[in-house]
């Protein structure tokens, strides 16, 4: 267990009063040691998104660039995502590639998962593979190399990322002076 942090949550550490916020960090929950949680909020890949309403963003990118495939891996894929969106709203393609470097996946690979994320980057293919910029690399000459693969899907119909709609951090859990 632990090896391919397919078991990974969000966690959200001791409420910040200097940046009135909190950190994130994914860990594997089944290595966890439940004492490490005190005041610590746990999110679940089944508290960001629901059927029913809608999926996040994270969800939603990697059920529609066809990131998953026996679905072993995919909580831990999305909660690893999750965690830096939640640290990072804009990240850049690096840092959408280091959040990986823990989670293992056997089936699907990494580049339909990679393709779908890179989305949220700021430099993911110059706009995020949306062809808005006149620069834009979608609308380079056919031999430049393009990021994206348009016939995989279309970045435009994928919901935009609204930080403000992420859970708060609990006000139970927040401490005063403590040590």
């Amino acid at each position: 267990m632990g090896e391919m942090e397919v078991c990974s949550d969000d966690l959200s550490g001791r409420w910040n009063d200097l940046n009135l916020g909190s950190s994130h960090f994914s860990a594997n929950a089944c290595l966890a040691p439940i004492c490490s949680l005190h005041h610590v909020a746990v999110t679940t890949v089944e508290g960001i998104g629901s059927t029913k309403t809608r999926l996040h963003p994270v969800q939603e990118r990697i059920a529609k660039s066809h990131g998953s495939q026996c679905g072993f891996c995919t909580p831990g894929i999305v909660m690893s995502m999750y965690t830096l969106l939640r640290n990072q709203p804009e990240p850049a393609v690096e840092e959408i590639e280091d959040a990986f470097q823990g989670n293992v996946c056997r089936c699907t690979g990494y580049r339909p998962i990679l393709q779908g994320f890179r989305t949220f980057a700021k430099d993911g293919g110059c706009c995020g593979g949306n062809g808005n910029s006149p620069n834009c690399c979608m609308n380079q000459k056919k031999d430049h190399k393009v990021t994206l693969s348009p016939s995989l899907f279309n970045p435009e119909e994928f919901m935009p990322l609204d930080p403000t709609q992420e859970p708060i951090f609990p006000p139970e859990l927040l401490v005063g002076d403590a040590p």
